[in-house]
């Protein structure tokens, strides 16, 4: 009782705030919290005309069909390199972004930098992989230079050996500076002084980097990195869908664009719920362990 009226004079002290937070409190409820419901399907064999109320429970056999099928460990292995990818070379570039734009004294030049670096967020991944596709076409800027030095055309867009990479490409260049928005603001909000101190000792830039910005970037770069380990296996459909060809299915398809065959274009809306709760319970137990390793190395984590 004490806590709860604790709670109701704090709202009503701070009524504006709990007011600015109430649509994201909604969205989180009704498209995160109340979906979670529907996920009792992958233990059903669901109809559409009898609903989950009425459709047969099966126990787990959706999830026997899909560890038996030959395709599913060709696509986890597909996922589980992308994920890396995304982990060790994706994640880390908003943070280098962040530290390059910090030194930037010219601050028309930087708002300039950091305008251009935004950009690319706001298109969609089919505007994303269009410029892709052109890039890399017969007649595109890249095989337009390979042909001053005197190389054939190289059709890299429907050569599985680089479609990774171009996912890495194309993920760094839409979303990197995007993502150093909350590291600059983080870096903004340090203490000046210490800076200053610093210089009187005669620590360099790039010593004051080292030795103060990065230290004190660490727990905002460890919350971000244990975010992104939620979403290890969640590549993100619409990317990799719009930058797949029949030639790069081979190590571009990824479970994300299975449920997607099986949930909508085969109607199979039961196995395609057991493969996206399986993905789920993935990406939760990633972030849990993680989250406890980093709370005994660091102090520090989501929770």
């Amino acid at each position: 009782m004490q806590a709860t009226g604790r709670f109701y004079h704090h709202a009503r002290k701070c009524w504006p705030l709990y007011l600015m937070a109430l649509p994201g409190l909604v969205f989180f409820i009704v498209l995160r919290y109340i979906p979670l419901g529907g996920s009792i399907i992958a233990f059903q064999d669901y109809s559409l005309f009898k609903g989950i109320a009425d459709s047969p429970w099966v126990g787990l056999k959706h999830f026997k069909i899909l560890f038996d099928s030959p395709d599913f460990y060709r696509i986890f292995a597909n996922t589980l390199i992308l994920g890396f990818l995304k982990v060790v070379v994706i994640f880390p570039v908003p943070l280098i972004l962040a530290l390059m734009i910090n030194e930037v004294r010219a601050v028309l030049l930087k708002k300039g930098i950091q305008t251009a670096l935004y950009i690319p967020h706001f298109l969609s991944w089919v505007i994303i992989a269009g410029i892709a596709f052109d890039m890399f076409s017969l007649n595109g800027i890249f095989n337009t230079v390979r042909d001053w030095f005197g190389y054939g055309p190289n059709l890299i867009m429907q050569d599985e050996r680089y479609f990774r990479w171009i996912y890495v490409f194309t993920s760094i260049w839409r979303e990197a500076g995007w993502g150093t928005i909350i590291y600059l603001a983080a870096i903004s909000a340090m203490d000046p002084q210490i800076y200053e101190s610093a210089t009187i000792d005669g620590a360099s830039r790039m010593k004051q980097i080292r030795h103060i910005t990065l230290p004190l970037l660490l727990p905002t770069a460890l919350v971000l990195f244990l975010i992104n380990l939620g979403s290890f296996l969640d590549l993100g459909f619409d990317q990799v869908f719009t930058l797949l060809t029949p030639m790069t299915f081979s190590v571009g398809d990824i479970i994300d664009t299975y449920v997607y065959r099986s949930g909508i274009q085969e109607a199979r809306y039961s196995f395609a719920t057991a493969v996206g709760l399986f993905q789920a319970i993935i990406g939760f137990v990633l972030v849990y362990v993680f989250n406890r390793i980093s709370k005994k190395v660091t102090g520090g984590g989501l929770w």
